[in-house]
């Protein structure tokens, strides 16, 4: 299996890309960012450093019937007007997707949302809205499947932190509250690993369905 991964520095994109190092069937990781994450070295890997997403073309010949793109970029909505968010949600999500798509016809495109994303588009929470927007344009592209993941809860594993202070702050403060929500409901309370193992099950069994929320993530993990 060759997989693109972009976001590999986030903190559900460091769990994917572990995922990925432990399965045996992925012969190939593409990464594209920024930056290349530290500390990993594999001869699987393949790192695209990209200053700007917006300007990626996927011209290399490696971007070439790539079986999935595990797409885990993502930003706060807070302080950020609907065009600027529009922007880096919606826009570069599709430039990039379009990209890929133009090399790998027979892909899958596994993308990372969020709980609560509005799939009419029309809603009156901004970020939701957009999200939902962007769930939409990726289905109708022609991918060979699309799974959208919708996480809510999130406890990172192997020392992973989110990129983002706030989020850090508030995971350390919330951990003991969600390690025994976790307990209670392992279904509800995702981790990093387990949305790892979740996107590359999709591509190896196929989604029921497009749409993807805690509880399917977490059985599709379990090969269930």
């Amino acid at each position: 299996m060759r997989v693109v991964l972009i976001g590999a520095s986030g903190m559900v994109g460091q769990g994917v890309l572990r995922a990925c190092l432990k399965a045996r069937d992925v012969t190939e990781i593409i990464l594209i960012g920024r930056r290349a994450p530290p500390g990993y070295a594999d001869p699987r890997l393949r790192i695209f450093t990209v200053p700007d997403l917006n300007a990626f073309e996927a011209s290399d010949a490696v971007f070439a019937n790539v079986d999935a793109c595990f797409f885990c970029v993502g930003v706060t909505s807070f302080g950020m007007s609907e065009a600027a968010y529009r922007a880096v949600t919606y826009d570069l999500t599709l430039h990039v997707a379009q990209q890929l798509l133009a090399r790998s016809h027979g892909m899958t495109m596994v993308y990372v949302s969020g709980a609560g994303a509005d799939s009419s588009g029309q809603g009156k929470t901004m970020w939701a809205r957009v999200r939902g927007q962007t769930e939409n344009a990726l289905q109708r592209l022609g991918f060979r499947q699309v799974a959208i993941f919708r996480p809510s809860a999130i406890i990172p594993e192997d020392g992973i932190q989110s990129r983002t202070a706030s989020y850090r702050w508030l995971y350390s403060v919330l951990k003991p509250l969600l390690a025994l929500a976790r307990r209670i409901s392992p279904a509800s309370v995702l981790t990093t690993g387990i949305i790892g193992d979740a996107m590359l099950n999709a591509v190896r069994r196929g989604v029921p369905h497009a749409i993807l929320k805690p509880a399917d993530i977490y059985r599709l993990a379990m090969g269930q």
